[in-house]
C-alpha cells in the first residue's frame, strides 16, 4: 500500500485524513445537534465543550488534506465528472470556512482560545461586532449546509456504486 496517491486509488496518507475527517464531522455535527435539539441538558453540557475542539482539529486536517492533495494532485484518481469535481471543491471550501468563521467569533469576541495546551489567542481586551455578528450568522447555517453537502456526498458514493454503467467509488478510499 503506497502512502501516495494513484490514478486508480488514493494512497494511505489521503484515506487517512479523509476517514479522520469523517469521524471529526460526524462528532461535529452529533454536539452540534445536541446543541440545537437539546440545549440545557446534561449530556449537551457535557459534550459541547469538545465541539470547538474537534471544530479546529478538522480545520487543521482540512489544510493538510488540501495540501496533500496538491502534491498529488497529477497521481490522483480523476474526478467523475465536472459536476463531481465541484462538489468536491464546495466541500473543502466549507470545510476550511466555517471553522475559520467560529475562529473569526471567538476573536471578535475577545474570548481566549487555546488547542492541545497551546496558547492560540489571547484576550486583546476590544470587541469586534461585525466579527462576531458575521460569523454568528453564518457559522451554524453553512454548518447545516455542510452537513446536507456531506450526506449527499454520501448518497452519491452509494449511487455510483449501486448503478449500472457508473464507476464505484468506495474502492478508492478503501
Amino acid at each position: 500500500m503506497s502512502l501516495f496517491d494513484s490514478s486508480d486509488k488514493y494512497g494511505l496518507v489521503s484515506r487517512a485524513l479523509h476517514w479522520l475527517m469523517a469521524l471529526g464531522f460526524a462528532w461535529i455535527f452529533f454536539t452540534a445537534a445536541l446543541h440545537y435539539f437539546a440545549d440545557e441538558t446534561p449530556i449537551k453540557d457535557a459534550l459541547w465543550p469538545t465541539h470547538p475542539f474537534m471544530g479546529f482539529t478538522v480545520f487543521c486536517l482540512g489544510i493538510i488534506r488540501i495540501v496533500w492533495a496538491l502534491l498529488n494532485r497529477s497521481r490522483r484518481p480523476p474526478s467523475l465528472s465536472t459536476m463531481a469535481g465541484l462538489g468536491h471543491s464546495v466541500l473543502y471550501a466549507f470545510m476550511l470556512a466555517i471553522p475559520a468563521l467560529a475562529l473569526l467569533r471567538t476573536y471578535g469576541a475577545d474570548r481566549p482560545f487555546s488547542y492541545l495546551g497551546i496558547s492560540l489567542m489571547e484576550p486583546t481586551g476590544q470587541k469586534v461586532q461585525w466579527m462576531i455578528d458575521l460569523a454568528g450568522l453564518l457559522h451554524g447555517e453553512l454548518g447545516w449546509i455542510l452537513l446536507a453537502l456531506v450526506l449527499g456526498h454520501i448518497c452519491m458514493v452509494y449511487v455510483h456504486r449501486k448503478a449500472s454503467g457508473t464507476t464505484d467509488v468506495l474502492p478508492r478510499m478503501l
